[in-house]
This record gives C-alpha cells, sequence and structure tokens, in this order.
C-alpha cells in the first residue's frame, strides 16, 4: 500500500495496488510519511474502504486523540465477535467520538443519565447491553477511569445502530422508548409479567424493532399482501391478542401518526399470543 494523506498520526488514506482507496487506522501510520511512500502493513489495525463521504468523518476523527483512537480499535475487536457484526467506518468514527467525550465527562463528573429507557434497555436487548457494558469495562481498565452507568445505556443505542441499516441514535432511543411502551401495553392487558429471557420475547421485540425502522424509513412493502381472510382467522382465534394488538395500534397512532396496515395486525397478534400464551399456561 501507498500513502496518500494523513488525518492525524494513528489515521491514514492509502491506496492498493489496484488503485482502491482505504482509510487506515494504526499506532503512528501516518507519521512522517509523504505521498507515494510505502506503508507498513504491520501497523494496520483497521482499515476502511474509502467513500465519498469518508473525508468528512475523517475529519471528524483526526480531532480525536489517538489515545480514545486505540481505545476504540480494542473495543471494536472486543464487541465485533459478540455481536457477530462488523463496524464500518461510519459505525467506528460515531463510537470513537463518543468514547472522546464520555471520556471527557468522566474527568468532570458529569453524568448524562437517561431514566426513561435505562430501566427497560437492559431487558429488552440484553445481548448488546451486555457488549456495551463489557466495553465500558474495558474502557475503564484501560484509561484507569470511571465512567457513569449511563454511558452502558448509550453504548448499547450504537451497538443496536449496527443492525439498524442507518438509522440514526436518535431514532433508536424513540423506538427503544416506543417498544418499551408496548411491552408495557402487553403486560397490563395480560396480567403477567413477560419472560424477557424467552426466546418468543426475543423475536417479539426483534419483530417490532424492525416494523419501526421500516415506518421511519417508510420502506414497509404491501406488494405481497396476506389474504384478508388471514385477520378474520386471527380475531377468531386470538381474540384477546387481537384486541392488544388494536390497543397498540391506537398508541402508535397518538404518539407517532402510524396505522397499522392489516398485515401487520396479524403478524403482532401471532407475536403476542406467542408471548403470552405459554407464561399464562404455566401460571
Amino acid at each position: 500500500m501507498n500513502f496518500i494523506k494523513s488525518f492525524n498520526n494513528n489515521v491514514a488514506l492509502v491506496k492498493d495496488k489496484n488503485n482502491t482507496e482505504w482509510v487506515v487506522i494504526g499506532n503512528g501510520i501516518g507519521f512522517g510519511k509523504k505521498t507515494g511512500d510505502v506503508v507498513d502493513e504491520s501497523k494496520i489495525e483497521r482499515r476502511f474502504i474509502a467513500t465519498e463521504n469518508d473525508n468528512s468523518q475523517m475529519e471528524t476523527l483526526s480531532d480525536i486523540s489517538p489515545k480514545t483512537i486505540d481505545i476504540t480499535t480494542k473495543v471494536v475487536k472486543l464487541v465485533e465477535p459478540l455481536l457477530q457484526v462488523k463496524f464500518n467506518s461510519y459505525q467506528y468514527v460515531v463510537l470513537a467520538d463518543h468514547l472522546e467525550f464520555a471520556l471527557q465527562r468522566a474527568d468532570e463528573g458529569l453524568d448524562l443519565a437517561d431514566g426513561t429507557t435505562s430501566w427497560s434497555i437492559k431487558k429488552l436487548f440484553p445481548k448488546e447491553y451486555d457488549a456495551a457494558k463489557q466495553a465500558v469495562e474495558l474502557v475503564e481498565k484501560l484509561t484507569q477511569k470511571q465512567l457513569s452507568d449511563s454511558e452502558i445505556v448509550f453504548i448499547t443505542y450504537h451497538f443496536l445502530n449496527l443492525r439498524s441499516d442507518g438509522t440514526g441514535l436518535h431514532d433508536t432511543v424513540k423506538i427503544t422508548k416506543l417498544i418499551g411502551q408496548i411491552v408495557e401495553i402487553v403486560q397490563y392487558q395480560y396480567g403477567i409479567t413477560l419472560d424477557n429471557d424467552s426466546f418468543n420475547f426475543n423475536r417479539f421485540i426483534t419483530h417490532l424493532r424492525s416494523f419501526m425502522i421500516q415506518h421511519l424509513k417508510q420502506t414497509e412493502n404491501h406488494n405481497d399482501e396476506l389474504d384478508p381472510a388471514i385477520l378474520k382467522l386471527m380475531i377468531a382465534k386470538y381474540p384477546k391478542a387481537y384486541a392488544t394488538v388494536e390497543r397498540i395500534g391506537n398508541f402508535l397512532q397518538q404518539k407517532t401518526g402510524w396505522e397499522l396496515q392489516p398485515d401487520d395486525k396479524v403478524y403482532l397478534t401471532l407475536h403476542i399470543w406467542r408471548v403470552t400464551h405459554r407464561q399464562i399456561n404455566n401460571k
């Protein structure tokens, strides 16, 4: 690989033998380099194929301390196998930027607690929450600083975005709040506490998140609509689950303006029946 330009001593733009441009990250990777110089690939800890959007992202990264870049790389190495994901350049930069300010907040003793969602995010997204907890523990070990508990919640949001197909952090927070409120509706309607460790609960949460992302991005597809008779069958077979879906529909209409389509009602009815019936039968 040949050097093109440096964003800072640890972040550089390079070109491989096929003239493909890469953003590379590594300790001292850009130090003292001139255009055309050969890059020591053994120093590369992270690489991303460069895109038109990378300039602004890398300019942001150039303002982040080398120590935080090193920490971010270690966090990413920890998290990717835990969540079976791969960070792209944008996701890496966003996480690095967050960690930079998290460390500043730790120095200043600031806590940006979000009490409206922190109670539920651990139950709704336990896998991502656990990964965020491990990430915070790693950051604390590497820096000898203590981060606030709220950082686990905010980093969980970042990890949720890894699978959200471009959904922003604000939308992730909104989705999490809505899902928590929908779970409360189901629990109230049935008079039970849902088992958040169950397979059906995880399927229910995954379906709700996917449904909401589609609405936020306005990508819902009704080209292959279900037979209307199926909804009538759901109403007859699972009347309580359907009544709960209707209540959820009213809630979403009031909160977001979204309207549940017949297909949405069919799938939600099935998910609600599945997530509740076994617990009811075992009472």
